[in-house]
């Protein structure tokens, strides 16, 4: 039996403070945001810069400019690509939906060339897709995507199992060559199932903080997470 693939854990990260803080403990990766009121916008080019100084893992920059799952202003979407893109931004994570539900292919197709080959998530925007398989396989040509953030379902990852197992099932087939990258109300109790199902990514958030969304990223937190996808 060939060796289990070690997991990627990828940690949201406001500021500096987090991101340093993460990387201590252990992640892989940081998905960079801002506003999580409104579930992470397009953080501040100077923010960037200063986690990009203080870390040397991967970073994941989110582009979404409003709240909801609409793509808003493209121009100022491609605009804050391009500026990102220019201060040494090289993965990113982004997903749009149109008023029917299913990809805004027009919105995603618009950004994926100005990243011109960078790697990118598609984020829980799927979640909330009319037809997820529809979806995946409408994207699957488009360069540079490599993972789908998702829960399962719009209520979390109790809710979303059965879907989780299912598309981890079909890794390889056309539209599923994507890692799933599984976050949205995961804890550390599911780790166990998940890996068991082979799934190789994990992505947390307010697991990490444990004062809460007020409060930062602790190293000994992280580790935690760690710790359980290594076991």
């Amino acid at each position: 039996m060939s060796e289990r693939r070690r997991a990627v854990l990828e940690v949201i990260a406001l500021g500096v403070e987090d991101a340093v803080a993460a990387q201590d403990g252990g992640a892989d990766r940081l998905e960079l945001v801002t506003d999580m009121a409104a579930d992470g916008l397009t953080p501040t080019v100077e923010t960037f810069a200063g986690i990009r100084a203080a870390v040397d893992i991967s970073l994941r920059v989110m582009l979404r400019l409003a709240d909801g799952f609409a793509a808003g202003d493209v121009d100022a979407l491609v605009r804050a690509a391009g500026e990102m893109r220019t201060a040494g931004a090289d993965e990113f994570v982004l997903g749009f939906l149109d008023e029917q539900g299913g990809p805004d292919l027009s919105a995603v197709e618009r950004l994926v060339v100005e990243l011109d080959g960078c790697p990118w998530t598609f984020h829980r925007a799927i979640d909330r897709a009319a037809d997820r398989d529809s979806l995946r396989k409408q994207l699957a040509d488009l360069p540079g995507l490599d993972a789908y953030l998702t829960a399962g379902s719009p209520d979390g990852v109790d809710d979303g199992f059965p879907t989780l197992l299912a598309e981890t099932a079909r890794g390889g087939e056309p539209g599923y060559e994507p890692l799933v990258m599984v976050g949205g109300g995961l804890r550390l109790d599911h780790v166990p199932r998940l890996r068991a199902a082979g799934v190789d990514a994990f992505h947390i958030g307010g697991a990490a903080r444990p004062g809460g969304w007020a409060g930062p990223v602790t190293a000994d937190a992280v580790r935690q997470w760690r710790v359980a996808l290594d076991t």
